[in-house]
């Protein structure tokens, strides 16, 4: 049966709204901006937004999100989330052709991730050349809310205002989220399955921020429309592009100590690896190990080690035998909604 919830009053309200502004879209003489029209702005920026699909699908974990185009070759930014946990990421573009997408890298430490399609000559975001908003610009969200486009279909566009810029820091313990920086606030309902990843702009359709993902206030039982302005992405983006976060392990020309440190030794042991890309989480901590003797705990999600993405229980292994026993290992690690980082070193002799 059909029941009535949170998420059921918010598809309502965005379906009214996205019916109003196609009827806004529609007439082209409205002025929207400098001598712009509503349509012809979102004409400019549809081709740059992607669609994105991949894990999920049961209930509370929808299989897809928002991305948008950041380079002619292919690379789209999107956020980090269970979506990209497989192999088999597909990415359709505004015109309705599909893609395998490949992972890039991410930053879960600002929850964004970059993948790649084969393809080029593409029209993009220059993520450099964002503007920054202040509280009371007028706003535009793109994204695939409610997965409602699947082919050529175009994105969802929301007309808002920023409310606020703000540091969601500021929100500790209210908001559970691993980013801590600026956001922009913005009145249109974002907030929604599917929106996370797509583009704010202004009203010329100029890129500003990406849409995060949804967060709800634990203590107000409020949800948040917010988005990270690329202000505080471009660095990140630049780090993942230039291989700085990608796996050592990837490359077979780097060279494998004769002792190199791994799971045992170091005293973890990691959940049973079944998927193809299962998430490297503690199972359990040998006592007076290294990774006890640094607080490593059952249920603690490793995200980096040495500063090289562990995207998988394999991923992490594989690094691991990288890295020569008499050397320190850097883990980066996520324990509840905070992220840790913890240096290990093995004794003299062990």
């Amino acid at each position: 049966m059909f029941q009535l919830n949170h998420h059921t009053t918010k598809r309502s309200l965005a379906c009214l709204l996205g019916t109003a502004l196609l009827l806004f879209a529609a007439k082209p003489s409205l002025s929207y901006g400098q001598g712009t029209s509503f349509s012809s702005v979102s004409i400019g920026v549809q081709p740059k937004i992607v669609k994105i699909y991949g894990a999920g699908g049961i209930k509370g974990l929808e299989a897809y999100q928002s991305g948008f185009l950041i380079s002619e070759q292919g690379h789209i930014l999107t956020v980090w989330s269970y979506v990209l946990d497989t192999d088999y990421i597909t990415a359709v573009l505004n015109d309705g052709r599909k893609f395998q997408a490949k992972l890039v890298g991410a930053d879960p430490r600002l929850e964004i991730a970059v993948l790649q399609v084969e393809t080029d000559r593409l029209d993009f975001f220059a993520p450099k050349a964002a503007i920054d908003l202040e509280a009371g610009d007028r706003v535009l969200a793109f994204s695939n809310l409610f997965g409602v486009a699947t082919g050529d279909e175009p994105a969802s566009v929301l007309h808002g205002i920023v409310s606020a810029k703000t540091p969601l820091d500021a929100r500790r313990g209210a908001f559970k989220t691993t980013y801590r920086g600026p956001v922009l606030i913005v009145d249109a309902m974002t907030n929604n399955p599917g929106a996370a990843g797509g583009a704010l702009t202004n009203r010329e359709g100029k890129l500003v921020g990406i849409l995060g993902k949804e967060l709800r206030n634990a203590l107000t039982n409020t949800w948040l429309n917010y988005a990270i302005p690329m202000s505080e992405l471009n660095q990140a983006i630049d780090d993942i592009l230039a291989g700085k976060t990608r796996p050592r392990s990837v490359d077979d020309s780097v060279k494998r100590p004769d002792h190199p440190h791994s799971l045992h030794k170091l005293g973890i042991l990691l959940v049973p690896d079944l998927l193809t890309k299962t998430p490297p989480f503690v199972d359990r901590v040998r006592s007076n190990s290294a990774a006890a003797k640094k607080g490593l705990k059952a249920d603690d999600l490793i995200l980096f080690v040495n500063d090289r993405m562990a995207e998988s229980c394999k991923t992490l292994k594989d690094e691991l035998s990288l890295i020569d026993r008499i050397d320190s290992v850097h883990l980066i690690i996520q324990r509840g909604q905070e992220l840790l980082e913890l240096e290990l070193k093995l004794a003299d002799g062990t």
